[in-house]
């Protein structure tokens, strides 16, 4: 990973710095809260600075060209620019939702929904990537499993079971498009899928694997 780092795979400068932290903690978890910030990053409409906790009722904005990365307990987040993500905690299980923009994430166990502008996602220790906008939602379910209920019809209920980014779709919410249809692995890495696992002291289930592929 660290040769990675120094060759720029992580992107932004620093974040081989995260990296550095989570190979000192072995396959323990760093400690939680906002881990790295590049450019306009808020939570709750206030200004956010690295260690900040991110609390069940927070919003998270990022600005043009900006990006943050943040540990919640077993979970771990890429949220890129642009986007908009707030999370709740209720009775059934936590929640994530998406307004806008994408993020990369990856969950440990226990029940999680995401609710996106098109659909309501269940998901169970998996990892996945989401870009969202109001009539059309992309998501990958990078591994694990995932139950996806369009808005159009949320008793079409998909159930979704991935290894390596298997079966990507869009979600629409236009009669004039399909509900659910195929789509391709895009802006999203297993290299970053492996820093955020690493931060929760974890590896994805592919890696190392005889025979996959990289994205």
């Amino acid at each position: 990973m660290l040769a990675m780092a120094a060759a720029g795979a992580f992107g932004p400068a620093g974040i081989s710095g995260l990296i550095r932290e989570a190979l000192a903690e072995g396959d323990k978890p760093i400690a939680p809260g906002m881990r790295k910030i590049t450019g306009s990053v808020t939570v709750n409409g206030q200004p956010a600075r690295e260690g900040q906790l991110v609390r069940a009722g927070d919003t998270i904005v990022t600005g043009p060209k900006s990006e943050a990365i943040y540990v919640i307990g077993q979970d771990a987040y890429m949220q890129r620019e642009k986007s908009t993500i707030s999370f709740a905690a209720e009775a059934a299980a936590s929640v994530m939702r998406v307004i806008t923009g994408g993020i990369l994430s990856v969950f440990g166990k226990g029940q999680k929904r995401l609710e996106v502008p098109t659909a309501t996602i269940g998901i169970r220790g998996t990892g996945c990537y989401i870009e969202a906008s109001p009539k059309t939602v992309y998501f990958c379910l990078c591994y694990g499993v995932a139950e996806v209920a369009p808005a159009a019809d949320p008793k079409q209920v998909e159930r979704i079971e991935t290894t390596h980014h298997d079966h990507p779709i869009l979600i629409h919410n236009d009669s004039a498009m399909p509900m659910m249809a195929p789509a391709s692995v895009i802006n999203h890495t297993d290299r970053e899928l492996l820093l955020l696992e690493n931060l929760v002291g974890r590896w994805p289930p592919f890696y190392g694997k005889p025979g996959a592929s990289g994205y």
